[in-house]
């Protein structure tokens, strides 16, 4: 990654088409299942770690809090937001808004020239199944997810090193647990309705600040909220004890849950299509 010796390894995700969602949910928001095209894509083998978060954070180069700067990087954090659960040595960045983890992908862009972002709910779901129809990436049998996730029962309550426990199929480390991972899309509870059975690379793009998608759940979540179709989304209270006025669009005092990993489209956008999309989706 730029500035730096750290490496973000990319796994490459096939097009293909998949099931989002699943009629037999008990939850409203989670059907009914579509047919969904994705077209290929890269993605991170993990989440975004703090050593890799800060090279960005620490880019002297770049300007703290600015909303009309080219490039900009998140304001001071005004406590320790990683509650000391670990930061250095491979711990995943949390605590991050949205916009911050759009931020770095930006940030990511303008330093290599290739194009990031964060994923759609769709590329999400889609990459998290490798290729399964279950409950889980591995099965049905939550009593295995101790194996590939860190989740409620064995976290402690704390999030662990990335990579640490069994990927799925598509190599992909950490997608059920671990910390809940940030979308690009905006949280529609109705989505799934509004998909059209065999649509290409369906998105929902914000309109608003809140709510916004979040996936995969975290290391403070049951088993039940590590479903590979489980969608959640981001509420103002995940940001409610933070003392600032007004409140950081950085950082989340009470979501300490949230961090997030980045994908590259193979088709990459031209120079401004992509700052077009930057603009749309940090101007929220």
């Amino acid at each position: 990654m730029p500035l730096s010796e750290l490496k973000i390894k990319m796994v490459s995700i096939p097009e293909g088409t998949f099931v989002m969602g699943s009629n037999s949910s008990t939850k409203p928001n989670e059907k009914p299942a579509k047919t969904v095209k994705v077209s290929a894509f890269w993605m991170g083998a993990c989440e975004i770690t703090h050593d890799q978060f800060d090279v960005f954070f620490k880019d002297e180069n770049t300007s703290q809090g600015s909303k009309v700067d080219a490039v900009t990087r998140p304001t001071a954090q005004y406590i320790d937001l990683s509650w000391d659960m670990g930061k250095g040595g491979g711990f995943p960045v949390n605590s991050m808004s949205v916009d911050a983890a759009m931020m770095f992908c930006r940030w990511m862009y303008q330093n290599t020239g290739v194009f990031y972002r964060l994923p759609t709910e769709a590329e999400w779901e889609y990459a998290c199944r490798a290729g399964s129809k279950t409950n889980y990436f591995f099965g049905n049998d939550a009593a295995q997810l101790g194996q590939y996730a860190w989740y409620k029962t064995n976290s402690k309550e704390k999030y662990q090193r990335v990579g640490t426990k069994k990927p799925n199929a598509w190599g992909l480390y950490d997608m059920l647990g671990n910390v809940a991972e940030w979308t690009m899309d905006q949280y529609a509870p109705d989505y799934l309705k509004q998909i059209t059975d065999g649509q290409l690379d369906p998105t929902n793009p914000p309109a608003a600040r809140y709510p916004r998608s979040i996936r995969g759940g975290s290391y403070l979540d049951l088993a039940a909220d590590l479903r590979v179709y489980t969608r959640k989304f981001s509420e103002p209270f995940w940001n409610q004890r933070d003392p600032q006025i007004p409140k950081s669009r950085w950082w989340l005092t009470d979501g300490m849950f949230a961090g997030f990993r980045i994908v590259r489209p193979v088709k990459q956008p031209t120079a401004e299509e992509a700052e077009k999309f930057y603009k749309l989706y940090l101007g929220k």
